[in-house]
């Protein structure tokens, strides 16, 4: 089974070039659509507003939770808690990269103000209902 999971979450991850990515701070829950680039199974690369509502509140709270789907609870889609990283110098160059390389339509986001993040996904749940995953299924790191 876990090599199912596996497929559908790295296919589910493939297919995608953008997720919502949901926040929560002092200022409330917040949630944003973002362009992505998966650098493994359970590492997510993207790009953030220097003085955006998403940015102030994973600073202040950088535990986050992530959707990727079609929007259609029929397709295949991802759920999980990541925990997100502000990163710089080669770390932010290999960011921007990685994400030019999957989503070149991000082109002018990189040059506005942004800064560089990564996600770290302790668990994703799948959920499929053309295999009968409902409820999901886990896929631990």
């Amino acid at each position: 089974m876990t090599d199912d999971v596996e497929r559908v979450v790295r296919a589910t991850l493939a297919a995608h070039k953008s997720m919502y990515l949901a926040t929560a701070s002092s200022a409330g829950p917040w949630v944003n659509g973002v362009y992505f680039a998966e650098t493994g199974t359970f590492s997510i690369s993207l790009v953030l507003e220097q003085r955006g509502r998403t940015l102030a509140a994973i600073r202040e709270n950088p535990e986050v939770a992530i959707v990727v789907s079609t929007g259609s609870p029929g397709d295949p889609f991802l759920q999980a808690r990541a925990t997100a990283e502000v990163v710089g110098g080669a770390d932010d160059d290999e960011v921007r990269r990685v994400l030019l390389a999957k989503v070149p339509e991000a082109e002018p986001f990189l040059a506005a103000p942004i800064v560089a993040v990564r996600l770290t996904v302790p668990v994703w749940r799948a959920t499929d209902l053309a295999n009968g995953w409902l409820p999901g299924r886990e896929l631990t790191r």
